[in-house]
């Protein structure tokens, strides 16, 4: 990334060319209670700026309630048609007879091994139908969203997919998380300010000693617009039952987040925290 693309980003954010911009996402808001409490957690005493909304969960009217107690909150709707878990399942906000290509034989959406197969035979106008209905699910509820985001979904190569969620964010006066340095760089284009860098999902760091490798990434945090896609959670016997190989990876991003050490690293660092509000202020003028 170039300190050119870099500096329109901050400048376009109000901000020297040279300012370290950190924004730290919390994924996964409404997938399940415990996610929901270390969220709402992390926003009152961590460091997190914003969070992203997953409409077709089973917690998602919790979490809607709580963003609409809280209007300040900077909170995007997490795209989603991906249902990871084999015994936590759900599917379309869309009825399924309107979507058949993103459900399985069990009408559940897709789960993470199947994606390829899910993908490869995924219809753009069927996925266009259910994310507009989860933006519109948000917006009836009288929420006011900053940004889209997605979730699961491994996007290489998909220049059709990431051509739509560009296209919905414009419409709905949204930002958008960005992906790949192609797609970077030919937003930025536009006179967009994003993500300078692909985001950092929490997910693929090693867990040994996530307080080391969260603040080692802190210090090398470089100029311009990061974007931390984390995912705190609380390890318990809920938690532990939906995602025993990954309640752990939560609770550590969680235990991080709130912790003394972050806020500290970042204060020493001189790291200007955003929440993607600000993004959303200059995506709505152009």
């Amino acid at each position: 990334m170039s300190s050119l693309t870099n500096s329109q980003t901050n400048r376009l954010l109000g901000f020297p060319a040279d300012a370290r911009l950190l924004i730290i996402n919390a994924d996964d808001f409404g997938m399940c209670h415990s996610v929901n409490e270390a969220i709402i957690g992390a926003l009152n005493e961590g460091v997190i700026c914003s969070t992203t909304l997953m409409v077709p969960c089973p917690w998602a009217l919790h979490a809607m309630h709580f963003l609409a107690d809280h209007p300040k909150i900077s909170f995007g709707v997490h795209l989603t048609v991906i249902s990871e878990w084999p015994y936590y399942r759900w599917g379309p906000v869309t009825p399924k007879e309107k979507v058949p290509s993103l459900v399985n034989k069990t009408g559940y959406f897709y789960n993470f091994e199947q994606m390829p197969e899910f993908l490869a035979q995924v219809r753009l106008d069927q996925l266009e139908m259910e994310f507009r209905a989860q933006i519109e699910v948000v917006l009836a509820a009288g929420l006011k969203p900053s940004h889209l985001d997605w979730h699961a979904l491994r996007l290489s190569g998909r220049e059709d997919i990431l051509a739509l969620m560009l296209s919905l964010a414009r419409e709905y006066g949204l930002a958008l998380r960005v992906f790949g340095q192609s797609w970077i760089e030919k937003v930025q284009s536009q006179g967009l300010p994003t993500n300078d860098y692909d985001f950092l999902d929490s997910y693929l760091l090693d867990s040994a000693d996530k307080f080391a490798g969260f603040k080692a990434l802190l210090r090398k945090l470089p100029d311009g617009l990061s974007e931390w896609a984390v995912h705190p959670g609380l390890a318990n016997a809920e938690l532990l039952a939906i995602d025993p190989g990954g309640a752990h990876i939560r609770q550590s991003d969680f235990d991080f987040l709130t912790s003394q050490e972050a806020k500290d690293v970042i204060e020493e660092e001189g790291i200007i925290l955003l929440d993607y509000k600000a993004l959303q202020n200059v995506w709505k003028e152009k």
